[in-house]
């Protein structure tokens, strides 16, 4: 894994002229000596700095390079005659009543303690103090707060703008199912009716009000009040940021600027301000298995064994409802699980690990006595206007005491053995109707106009305090802005069983939610806004069974992520969905992505010190060629995936990356230039997939089940039990490294003759190296093992396969 090295500001925080401060403080200076006379004050944090321009407006540089800027015209505030405590002051319906005034009066900048102090001002709109200070490397502060009230009127939202290039691409902003890249869009950062969707609705499941542009800068809005972006839709030479405060007025906005060397390192300033993003357990990363209805105990037991029978490559299953009594009584329904515990214990021993589906609801007849325990206690918020789950009223989390309790009824589940929860619903509080608030109250005093968001992070926090500490299992539907410190992974929902694009028209008149384009475009664009883990429910979920046809694309797609799981409302298994050469083919991708693991996992460890999205966008990683594919997207750094997610195709296009690159399964050339728009071929049990020349991406050994223990090592070949070889598949053609999560690295040289790899062992991987070597162009002359000639390699389509390395292997073309 050829890395290039973030850089998100390595100086520590300097601010003024002359850069005056030191690593880890900030503040501001006019000048200090004479070097600094005349320069414009700013403020830094490491190479990231900005600064007021003479005659109004903000300049971002990075590295003294500019990457932003806001306009005199940038600030602007909305004001009514009075306050509306009925309304939710959603930008999304505006309203005649909204009075627009620009500030684009800027007052002189001063220093202050820890940054710059300014003023805006505009006729009508009163006045705004606008501070300026250091956040982590990278990560500036903008903070507006009332200085003057308008002379007829409150302030009851913001816009904030900023001036962009017509051509730059417009990333980050979470899971949208149409595109990763906004230009010309217009997103809600919250649930918005949609009429025409099969959904009813905008699909907005994890918004997050972080936008990433491709010249290296992003803009965050840290708020949990109604936002709206116009991404370059009204002018494609502007961004906008559009926040309805409404009654918070007195607090103000609290924005940041951020900037990086590279665009697709934006993340990592934004993670450094709201949290590094929480790991699953290393076993969550091998496919996980499950059904959407599940009969009885004997049904879980017989899919268990049967995945280890058809020796498909798992580490996980989860229950989906119904199992307990009713929901949620917090146990298993004795007339269906006889025996929970023994089950529990029956599916560890064969290496795979259990999760239960959950929600945030108490029925009110099947579970009786805790609706009325929580009932009696005020678990639930105060006041509920509306219930849109069909069970209950949700737990109010905003209780302290009500999440104590709630967590002490999933101590039974634990204590059981589960590890985990695909947390599902939860999104009943939604903003209102037409921009009218629906009166949710909770206990500490919230309502809608935040808890849209809030709950949110109040529910996944609640169950992620119950995980394991090896990091368990949290896959949730929905999210927000700092949530990745509590969820593990994202699901999107309910996609169609099927290859439609979002908004494609269905044969009863509705626009569908979207099939595998959706998830391919919704997996990479979710990275770079926080949330590294992604996994849709592979072949979708509405509209179920799947095509054989669309089974297996959306396999090819899942696999070459970094979590996968395999489910549908049919609850129908893969075993069930194909046969023959395609649930071979599955079995093939299952096992690839489990050999992925120690990529996958020394990536993702990267992240908790910075490091980038392990899905990126193709326009985000390589925005120099300015092409922005949805269907094409970077797995790492050395890998390039191009699923096929429409019907019939065994050919498609992709957008060349720069570099030299080959098939991972063949090792031929990846043909044209960079940038070029290539058509390459994609039989149905083939994916489109490519290695960096040069790379060396470590795996599990061939062989491989399952990430977890197992009580029977000789049945079933387990990582936990025994590590095994570590092994690599590597592009001859440019000399490359790569370093694993256990300290073991890799190191390949070749001088067009001859290609030499050497292994270091780590403190996992301490048995040796196996290699499969691509890009050679044909079976090699010799091959020299740990010093001596050797034959005990095998060379077939195009992959040089060396079982059993000490340390070095030399191959002479």
């Amino acid at each position: 894994m050829a890395r290039r090295a973030p850089r998100v500001g390595l100086i520590g925080l300097a601010l003024a002229a002359g850069c005056a401060g030191g690593p880890g403080k900030g503040g501001a200076d006019g000048g200090g000596d004479d070097s600094g006379a005349g320069a414009p004050l700013s403020v830094c944090a490491g190479e990231a700095c900005v600064e007021p321009l003479a005659g109004g407006g903000l300049l971002l540089r990075f590295a003294g390079e500019e990457r932003l800027s806001l306009p005199a015209d940038a600030v602007a505030v909305g004001v009514e005659d009075a306050l509306i405590d009925t309304r939710s002051y959603d930008p999304t319906y505006p309203q005649a009543a909204t009075r627009w005034v620009g500030l684009s009066t800027w007052g002189e900048a001063a220093a202050v303690d820890g940054g710059l102090e300014l003023t805006l001002a505009g006729a009508g709109g009163g006045a705004q103090r606008l501070r300026l200070e250091a956040g982590p490397a990278g990560a500036l502060a903008l903070q507006l707060l009332p200085a003057e009230a308008p002379p007829d009127g409150v302030v009851v939202a913001y816009r904030v703008a900023a001036a962009v290039t017509a051509d730059e691409g417009l990333y980050g902003l979470g899971e949208w199912f149409d595109r990763p890249e906004h230009r010309g869009a217009v997103r809600p950062m919250h649930i918005v009716a949609d009429l025409e969707s099969e959904s009813s609705y905008n699909e907005a499941h994890v918004p997050v009000p972080l936008l990433i542009g491709t010249r290296g800068w992003g803009l965050f809005a840290e708020t949990d009040r109604p936002t709206v972006f116009d991404v370059a839709a009204a002018d494609p030479e502007r961004v906008q940021v559009e926040v309805g405060v409404g009654p918070a007025a007195e607090a103000g906005l609290r924005l940041h600027l951020l900037a990086a060397a590279e665009a697709v390192d934006v993340t990592a300033a934004y993670t450094a301000l709201t949290g590094r993003p929480r790991l699953p357990a290393p076993w969550a990363l091998g496919p996980l298995l499950w059904r959407d209805e599940n009969i009885d105990q004997s049904e879980v037991l017989a899919d268990v064994h049967l995945i280890r029978d058809l020796d498909l490559a798992a580490s996980g299953v989860w229950i989906d409802r119904p199992y307990a009594t009713a929901v949620n009584t917090f146990d298993f329904n004795p007339a269906t699980y006889s025996d929970p515990a023994a089950m529990v214990d029956e599916v560890r021993s064969l290496g795979l690990r259990l999760a239960l589906w959950h929600t945030p609801y108490l029925e009110p007849e099947g579970a009786a006595a805790l609706h009325a325990e929580a009932e009696a206690a005020g678990y639930f918020p105060p006041n509920v206007p509306i219930i849109f789950n069909g069970w209950s009223e949700p737990i109010d989390f905003t209780n302290p005491a009500a999440v104590s309790w709630w967590q002490s009824q999933l101590g039974a589940y634990g204590a059981l053995g589960i590890e985990g929860y695909k947390l599902d619903y939860g999104e009943d509080v939604i903003l209102g109707l037409n921009g009218n608030r629906l009166g949710w109250v909770f206990a500490d005093g919230s309502d809608e106009r935040t808890m849209h968001k809030g709950y949110m992070r109040g529910y996944h926090s609640t169950y992620a305090a119950t995980l394991p500490e090896d990091g368990g299992f949290l896959l949730c539907r929905a999210g927000t802005w700092g949530d990745q410190v509590n969820v593990n992974v994202i699901w999107p929902g309910d996609l169609d069983a099927d290859m439609a694009y979002h908004r494609e028209p269905r044969d009863d008149g509705s626009l569908s939610v979207g099939g595998l384009p959706a998830a391919v475009a919704a997996a990479a664009g979710l990275g770079p806004s926080g949330f590294p883990f992604f996994a849709s429910d592979t072949g979708g979920y509405r509209h179920s069974p799947p095509s054989a046809e669309t089974f297996i694309r959306w396999a090819q797609h899942t696999a070459l992520t970094p979590t996968m799981q395999v489910g549908n409302s049919a609850s129908l298994q893969p075993w069930e969905l194909l046969e023959g050469d395609a649930l071979d083919h599955y079995r093939d991708l299952s096992r690839l992505h489990l050999r992925l693991f120690p990529f996958i996992w020394t990536e993702a460890l990267a992240l908790e010190g910075g490091g980038r999205p392990l899905l990126r966008p193709f326009g985000l990683q390589e925005p120099e060629w300015g092409q922005h594919p949805a269907d094409q997207y970077f797995f790492g750094e050395d890998l390039l995936v191009a699923p096929v997610v429409r019907p019939g195709q065994t050919t498609r296009g992709l957008v060349r990356p720069a570099g030299e690159w080959v098939g991972w399964l063949d090792g031929a050339p990846l043909p044209g230039a960079p940038g070029d728009l290539v058509t390459v071929d994609a039989p149905l049990l083939s994916v489109p997939l490519f290695l960096r020349a040069g790379a060396l991406i470590p795996l599990l050994r061939p062989t491989i089940d399952t990430l977890a223990p197992v009580a029977d090592p000789d049945a079933i070949d387990s990582f936990a039990t025994d590590p095994g070889r570590l092994w690599a598949r590597a592009a001859a053609g440019v000399s490359g490294a790569a370093a694993v999560y256990d300290g073991a690295a890799l190191r390949m040289d070749d001088d067009g003759a001859m290609v030499r790899v050497e292994m270091t062992s780590g403190a996992v991987f301490r048995q040796g190296l196996g290699l499969e070597l691509v890009g050679l162009g044909g079976p090699p002359a010799a091959v020299e093992i740990d010093g001596a000639p050797s034959d005990a390699w095998t060379y077939a389509g195009g992959v040089l396969t060396i079982p059993e390395i000490d340390a070095v292997v030399q191959v002479l073309r």
